[in-house]
């Protein structure tokens, strides 16, 4: 080495290249898939920010033999690092530039990735010389011969129709670069064979490298002879590669010349794959147009990726893919009956799509919005539809989706771009007609990167739909034989536009005889799968059931159902895991005692769940009838509320105190609700004659101060259905009599006395069946509601219908409230 050089480090993280030959002053580009490469990647180069991290050892290989066949390498640095994601697996591709030779000495380490002590057999190339390396005659001569052959090989490529820019920027590099680089670039911009590379890469002494490099550059020269004494101009075909001769260490450098035949059987086999798909014109038309861009691209540009992974996305959509659907009305009936118990409404709408599909085959898919609280079957329903249609299931979660792309795709000019969830989740599931589950929309929100509903509004429309148009493959896909279902807890945050194109399906929560039906069916079974138990082990009896509906859980669905049974039936594993134990302890003790007497040991009864059990395993009851305790004294109120999660009782509560007239109001209170509270305050100071209370009464109200308590104050409350309750509530405070304890109430109220209708009665019904409620006041114009409103129900709870907020006061007290006769306006 020349004086003054700068050295390699004494060890390199080595990278094997098979059946590629990496020179000096030559650039390529190699995929990394293996173990140890990738952990190269991550470890090493992406981790370490040094000059000297960069540089690595390159070493050639048969890609069918593991041991190494030539201890030569080459110093490479690396240039470029693309991470490459295909069908969900992480690869890399490195741009490497080779610097100079070196010869492995030790392995010093083989995994994660291979290390090895090196020696540096020539200078790197961007040292400068210090002064022109010495040469005996003979090498003289052979260089001089070298370069005048360079020369005729250069003008012979410019004469057969070589691009100029390319002949250009050969020559400079030949007239720049040292004699002792030449025969590394003329090896690295003609079509050698592998072994041939080889030789020139081995070869370490300078002389001996232009000797082997000479006949290979002659041989070259000879072919070109023959193309253009046969009129023929495709030079590129004999000894130019299809990329371009670029200056050492340019990063934009294309892999040394010569193509192997994958590139072109990858083409091949996308253009057998688009001749096989069955496209549709548009997107047969934008297919052909890519792959006839992809086989004029060389494969080490980094659209080539682009443009495959684009290609067998369309190939690998199923666009006229479909499964046949089961149009038995009476067996999807029976299908659906035995997966979900209730839900009329819901399997009422299938069989009515079956039936149509029956008459017309070409019938577009239905887009269903099912809306309830959480636990009532939204989603497993949804799996369910699609085994009685004979579809297949697919389901993508849009709960805290932000970004209009995750439904519409990225464009292709972005880096990593893909897809949309919609069109990703049709590719996977392989049919163009599934049951397409869209849970949690009420729960998208708008980001900066777009608003995801939008998105969805082509989507979700029928009219629409059959020409959706992916940003990524940007042609229509054929959406209408997809039936969506879209979940949600409320229709409150779903926008308008989007919520107009679906078809709103109210799932309910479920009565306490439903969810114990519910919990005897499929939950117990469900459990017991789940926990390795069989039904002669367990027995959950539906008494224990009913107790933990009612004494343990609250809520419209059946999820803490479906844990406290989980609860039961560990509880339960643990017992039966210990008589295991112990039986067979007991048999290897008494193993010469008789037969028959250790099969009758051996025989246990089920272990049979009964209150005290439950006591024993959840606890104490977590919840009481309280009704009844609670409205002891004047001035509390029971309401009826409805929430996201389903109906709920609420609490009012109100005390007057020494003050300045003010009103006071907590529990974590809207607008509309407080609305509701001053209303209810002035109507009662604009009637108190009426109201019968006392003149000392009347006088105080607008000289106390009143608070207004609404308990459970985490939870946000919010909605107009309160009024008739805050109005009994400061009724019963300020006449001192008190609200009956198995009543509660909801409606809206005017100045004038009026009680107007409101939402969600058949979910505060069944809350108030839940509490043990016997009475319930609503407004009289809610009638027509109480239909939806289940049968056993109905019978356990008398409903109240009211037209003025005097017939509710009437109504909510233990003795009737005594009106003086012009208390109605």
């Amino acid at each position: 080495m020349a004086e003054g050089s700068l050295e390699l480090p004494n060890y390199l993280a080595t990278l094997t290249l098979a059946d590629e030959v990496l020179l000096p002053g030559s650039s390529v580009r190699v995929s990394i898939t293996d173990a140890k490469g990738i952990a190269l990647v991550r470890r090493r180069l992406l981790k370490r920010r040094t000059l000297q991290s960069t540089i690595i050892g390159v070493l050639p290989k048969l890609r069918q033999d593991e041991e190494l066949i030539s201890q030569t390498g080459t110093a490479a640095l690396v240039v470029q690092i693309t991470g490459i994601s295909s069908n969900g697996e992480q690869s890399y591709s490195l741009l490497l530039t080779g610097l100079c030779r070196f010869r492995v000495d030790t392995i010093e380490q083989e995994h994660p990735y291979c290390i090895t002590k090196i020696t540096q057999l020539d200078r790197l190339p961007f040292v400068k010389d210090n002064g022109s390396q010495e040469m005996d005659q003979d090498l003289a001569n052979v260089v001089d011969s070298f370069r005048t052959s360079t020369k005729e090989f250069i003008d012979m490529l410019s004469q057969l129709g070589t691009a100029y820019p390319i002949i250009a920027k050969l020559k400079n590099m030949v007239n720049s670069l040292p004699a002792e680089r030449l025969p590394d670039l003329i090896a690295s911009v003609t079509k050698l064979s592998f072994d041939e590379k080889l030789q020139i890469l081995n070869a370490v002494e300078v002389g001996d490298r232009f000797k082997k490099t000479l006949p290979l550059l002659l041989k070259q020269i000879e072919g070109l002879k023959l193309l253009q004494k046969h009129g023929s101009s495709n030079s590129n075909s004999v000894v130019m590669p299809k990329s371009k001769v670029q200056p050492l260490m340019s990063p934009t450098r294309k892999k040394d010349l010569d193509f192997s035949d994958e590139p072109e059987d990858e083409v091949a086999e996308l253009q057998q794959k688009i001749n096989n798909a069955n496209l549709p014109s548009p997107a047969l038309k934008a297919a052909k147009t890519e792959l006839k861009r992809l086989k004029k691209m060389p494969p080490q540009l980094p659209d080539y990726s682009v443009t495959r992974n684009y290609l067998e996305w369309m190939v690998d959509l199923p666009w006229n893919k479909s499964t046949k659907d089961k149009l038995d009305i009476n067996k999807a009936k029976i299908d659906l009956d035995e997966d979900h118990f209730g839900m009329k409404d819901l399997k009422k709408r299938v069989l009515e799509y079956l039936a149509v599909r029956q008459l017309r085959n070409d019938l577009k898919g239905p887009i269903l919005c099912f809306v309830g609280p959480p636990g009532v079957g939204k989603t497993s329903v949804g799996r369910s539809i699609a085994k009685t249609l004979g579809r297949e299931f697919l389901r993508i979660s849009l709960g805290g989706v932000s970004d209009q792309s995750e439904i519409r795709g990225h464009r292709r000019t972005y880096i990593g771009s893909m897809p949309g969830r919609i069109i990703q989740g049709l590719k996977n599931i392989g049919v163009n007609n599934p049951v397409f589950l869209l849970d949690e929309v009420d729960k998208m929100s708008k980001g900066i990167h777009g608003d995801p509903a939008a998105a969805l509004l082509e989507v979700l429309d029928p009219e629409q739909n059959n020409t959706f148009t992916d940003h990524y493959l940007n042609v229509p896909f054929d959406l209408s034989q997809v039936m969506f279902i879209a979940t949600a807890n409320t229709l409150y945050s779903i926008p308008s536009a989007l919520l107009d194109r679906m078809e709103v399906i109210e799932v309910p929560g479920y009565t306490q005889e439903e969810k114990v039906e519910i919990g005897a069916r499929h939950l117990v079974a469900k459990q017991l799968t789940q926990h390795g138990l069989r039904t002669d082990q367990l027995e959950i009896p539906s008494s224990a059931i009913k107790v933990i509906v009612s004494r343990y859980t609250r809520e419209a669905g059946v999820r803490s159902l479906e844990r406290k049974l989980g609860a039961i039936c560990r509880a339960a594993a643990i017992k039966i895991a210990k008589r295991s134990v112990d039986d067979s302890y007991d048999e290897d003790k008494e193993k010469n005692k008789d037969l028959k007497v250790v099969q009758e040991h051996n025989k246990f009864n089920p272990i049979v769940v009964d209150e005290n059990a439950l006591k024993e395993i959840l606890g104490p009851h977590l919840y009481e009838h309280e009704v009844s305790q609670r409205l002891t004294s004047p001035g509390i109120a029971v309401g009826l509320a409805w929430t996201a999660m389903g109906g709920e009782i609420l609490f009012v509560e109100a005390s007057k105190m020494a003050g300045d007239g003010e009103l006071k109001l907590t529990g974590h209170l809207g607008d509309v609700m407080r609305e509701s509270a001053y209303l209810a305050l002035t109507w009662l100071k604009s009637h108190a004659d009426q109201c019968g209370l006392s003149k000392t009464d009347r006088e105080s109200i607008g000289k106390l101060d009143i608070h207004i308590h609404f308990p459970a104050g985490a939870v946000e409350k919010d909605g107009p259905s309160a009024g008739v309750t805050i109005t009994t509530v400061l009724v019963s405070l300020f006449s001192g009599k008190c609200v009956r304890s198995d009543t509660a109430m909801t409606g809206e109220i005017t100045l004038r006395g009026l009680v107007l209708p409101v939402g969600g009665i058949k979910e505060k019904s069944l809350a108030a069946h839940r509490a043990g409620i016997k009475r319930v006041i609503l407004p009289h114009r809610n009638l027509k509601d109480l239909e939806e409103v289940p049968e056993n129900v109905k019978k356990d709870i008398k409903f109240i219908a009211v037209k003025r907020i005097e017939d509710a006061l009437k109504a909510a007290f233990i003795n009737q409230f005594p009106f003086k006769p012009d208390s109605r306006l």
